[in-house]
């Protein structure tokens, strides 16, 4: 069984998404397990406090070392081949590889950060360093539920249809899945492409392999077209000419 842990400071954050869909499907058939971690309950002083002002000023507030790494110790003795893995803005970029590389251990514990981040000692206490993508959460509550929903589906016996991972998007390293049509055929004029409707297995089989090729072309286009304007508008900034 894979078992996941999560150190939160909100583990209601987590009650909805996995009473519902896949994820509830594999904990009650016992595929997987998810444990919340309080990581609040490691406080030592009487208001159970778990962050501080930072040293040097600034605003916000800091996760304190003391709980969290407690926190983690914790986790540790409830599963000793667990991979604690902290997810953070400056981690390691997850990716279905990721996702793939973690349903084949026995399990993950997932280290959610809030208000300015980590005191910067934690990171000696963990495996690695995840991070979603370039953008800002208000804590890592919503980045554990992305990294559990991908992982937790991989997992053997949880899908009604095996196949259903192994053709996901990003399985083949850059590829995204084709276009998928259902029923009706036609609908407010827009019809199934015809070799979908032809019963020929192996014209669809290439049909499909060149849409999700096109498809994976035109995104890294756009990819490289975001990158290429987000780097000008960097090079103006810096100019002096964005001000």
């Amino acid at each position: 069984m894979f078992h996941a842990q999560i150190l939160t400071l909100f583990p209601e954050f987590f009650d909805s998404p996995l009473s519902c869909s896949i994820p509830k499907r594999a904990i009650e058939a016992g595929l997987a397990r998810v444990d919340c971690i309080q990581m609040r309950d490691f406080a030592t002083d009487r208001h159970r406090t778990v962050d501080d002002a930072p040293y040097g000023g600034g605003p916000g507030m800091v996760l304190k070392p003391e709980p969290v790494v407690a926190a983690i110790r914790e986790a540790r003795r409830r599963h000793a081949d667990t991979r604690v893995v902290m997810l953070t803005p400056g981690g390691r970029r997850f990716t279905q590889d990721v996702a793939l590389e973690y349903a084949a251990s026995p399990g993950v514990t997932l280290l959610c950060g809030r208000y300015e981040g980590f005191d910067e000692r934690i990171c000696d206490y963990v495996d690695e360093q995840l991070s979603l993508g370039d953008y800002v959460l208000s804590g890592g509550e919503p980045a554990a539920l992305c990294v559990l929903d991908a992982v937790i589906r991989l997992l053997p016996g949880v899908l009604g249809s095996p196949e259903s991972a192994v053709l996901d998007s990003f399985t083949e390293e850059g590829i995204l899945d084709w276009p998928h049509y259902t029923r009706p055929e036609v609908f407010e004029g827009k019809r199934v492409p015809q070799v979908l409707l032809s019963g020929n297995h192996a014209e669809i089989e290439r049909w499909r392999r060149e849409q999700a090729r096109l498809r994976s072309e035109a995104r890294r286009r756009l990819c490289e077209k975001a990158r290429e304007e987000t780097r000008k508008g960097a090079q103006k900034k810096d100019s002096g000419q964005g001000d």
